[in-house]
């Protein structure tokens, strides 16, 4: 399948289920009374063979030596097939093979490119702070050599995240600079987006290289947009493609991969606002937006026994018309268990 044909297939799964997502995830927000993206954790050069796994994930632009924007943000993943169980797992769209199901809590925050100054910096970004339940589903067809990750995020935008408060913290503990204007965040409102994210192995070389399309897309209240390119993957690694993955489980894998993204961005609510709320002290208007926007990641990983270790860094084009590029770097360790 080429790229415009993963957009194509997305766009009409999306479609197909919207709707039912969005009224489904009202109920399971309510009832289990839980909060639920910048950290991809269901990508394939982050696959782990066992079913059963814990991980952490943590991105600071201290790694870039920078701090504003993507100022920081940390993930607790766990998978395991208790999760099929999940009432959530009904509305995640999956393929016929090799299904994983896991919840991961997300935290991050964003800033201006100032954090001392009381005033609103207009033409800036907002401050903002999102925390996150995510209920994922990750499943292959080794057949066509795809893999299709889908996932469901409840939670909330605004000072409920509690973000001003972990800076503040944070800076305070390391002796950095205190914080100012997160009186000036976007305000509290409801987060329910929905994702899928297809993968196509294009070219596979002995398990030392690997050449791959990657399609996403996002839909809701938090962000509204769809992304495309490729990975390239070199190393001593295991395909996560076949039938043979999880028996694989405990061998070693050490390898580095490089994913460049092109996106185009609908909705933003971290520079633009939540959806039903629109009382926010200050917020990006939708023309200064850029609209096409550029990624670029890369890392290395390293996989063996039972455990997960992964440095990244990733860099992103302006966002904004009077933005800046900004990085960020990553840290990821997990667990099979």
């Amino acid at each position: 399948m080429n790229l415009w044909g993963g957009f194509e297939r997305i766009s009409g799964i999306m479609r197909k289920y919207c709707l039912k997502a969005t009224v489904f995830s009202f109920l399971y927000l309510f009832t289990l009374s839980t909060f639920g993206q910048r950290i991809d954790n269901t990508a394939s050069f982050r696959s782990v063979a066992d079913d059963n796994y814990i991980r952490f994930h943590y991105d600071n632009d201290f790694f870039r030596k920078t701090d504003y924007y993507y100022t920081q943000g940390y993930q607790l993943e766990i998978a395991a097939p208790i999760f099929r169980k999940n009432p959530v797992t009904k509305l995640l769209l999956q393929l016929k093979e090799g299904q994983k199901y896991g919840l991961a809590f997300e935290h991050y925050g964003f800033t201006p490119t100032s954090i001392r100054s009381d005033q609103i910096l207009y033409g800036d970004r907002p401050f903002a702070g999102i925390i996150m339940l995510k209920s994922y589903a990750i499943s292959v067809n080794s057949e066509r050599r795809e893999r299709l990750a889908s996932t469901l995020s409840t939670g909330m935008i605004g000072p409920v995240a509690f973000a001003g408060r972990m800076q503040a913290t944070i800076h305070r503990w390391s002796g950095d600079v205190v914080p100012h204007g997160w009186q000036y965040q976007i305000g509290n409102d409801l987060v329910i987006n929905y994702e899928v994210s297809h993968e196509k192995e294009l070219l596979n070389a002995a398990n030392l290289f690997s050449l791959y399309s990657h399609v996403r897309a996002n839909l809701g209240t938090l962000s509204d947009r769809a992304q495309a390119g490729v990975v390239m993957k070199a190393g001593k690694f295991d395909s996560v493609f076949g039938k043979s993955a999880k028996k694989n489980a405990k061998t070693f894998q050490l390898y580095a991969y490089y994913q460049p993204l092109g996106g185009l961005v609908g909705y933003d609510a971290t520079l633009q606002g939540g959806v039903f709320n629109r009382n926010n002290p200050y917020t990006l208007q939708a023309n200064q937006l850029n609209r096409l926007t550029f990624q670029n990641g890369f890392g290395v990983v390293a996989n063996f026994w039972k455990i997960y270790l992964e440095y990244s860094q990733t860099f992103v084009s302006k966002e904004f018309k009077s933005g800046k590029k900004h990085s960020w770097g990553g840290v990821k360790m997990g667990y099979s268990f």
